[in-house]
C-alpha cells in the first residue's frame, strides 16, 4: 500500500497495531503458562482479557470513521513474539525465565505505546473525535500494564532472579 497522505498513514498504522494485538491474543496464554510466578502468571492473563479489548475498541473505531484496514503483519510484534519464544525455548523454568519474560513483556509495552501514542497524535490532528477517547483508553491502559510490569520485576521477578542465580 502507498502512503501518501495523513489519513494513509492513520489507516497503515491502526492497521499495523491492529495486526500487532492480534497476535498478542495469540501469545499471551503461551506466556502465562510459562511463567512460573503466580502475579505474572495474572498479569498475562489479565492483559490477554485487556487486549481482546483494545482489538474491540480498534473495531469501534474502524466503523465510527468508516474505513477499512489493510491487511499488513505487524513486522515488529512478530520478532518480539519470537523473543518470547525463545526465552521460553532457551531459559529453564524459573525465576531467570519469570524476569526475561517481564522484561520481553514490557518491550510489547513500549512498542504500543509508542503505537498508540502516534495514533493518538494523527488522529487529534485529522479531527478524528470519534477514534480519539478510544485510542488513548488503549494508550492509557497500555501505560498502566507497563508500570504494573515495572512494579513486579522490582518486587519479585529480578531479586528472585538474583537469588537463584546466586545459589
Amino acid at each position: 500500500m502507498a502512503i501518501t497522505s495523513i489519513d494513509d498513514l492513520f489507516i497503515h498504522e491502526l492497521s499495523d497495531i491492529y495486526s500487532a494485538e492480534k497476535q498478542l491474543t495469540r501469545v499471551l496464554p503461551k506466556l502465562a503458562r510459562a511463567a512460573q510466578l503466580p502475579e505474572l502468571k495474572k498479569a498475562f492473563e489479565a492483559h490477554l482479557e485487556e487486549t481482546q479489548g483494545q482489538v474491540e475498541r480498534i473495531d469501534q473505531i474502524v466503523e465510527a470513521l468508516d474505513i477499512r484496514l489493510k491487511r499488513v503483519k505487524c513486522v515488529a510484534m512478530e520478532g518480539l513474539v519470537e523473543e518470547g519464544k525463545d526465552v521460553i525455548d532457551s531459559i529453564e523454568a524459573g525465576p531467570l525465565r519469570d524476569a526475561a519474560l517481564i522484561g520481553g513483556a514490557q518491550k510489547v509495552e513500549h512498542y504500543e505505546i509508542a503505537a498508540y501514542g502516534t495514533l493518538s497524535a494523527i488522529a487529534k490532528q485529522l479531527g478524528y473525535r470519534d477514534a480519539l477517547p478510544l485510542l488513548q483508553a488503549t494508550l492509557k491502559e497500555e501505560k498502566a500494564t507497563d508500570e504494573k510490569l515495572s512494579l513486579l520485576a522490582e518486587q519479585a521477578g529480578n531479586q528472585r532472579a538474583a537469588e537463584a542465580s546466586a545459589g
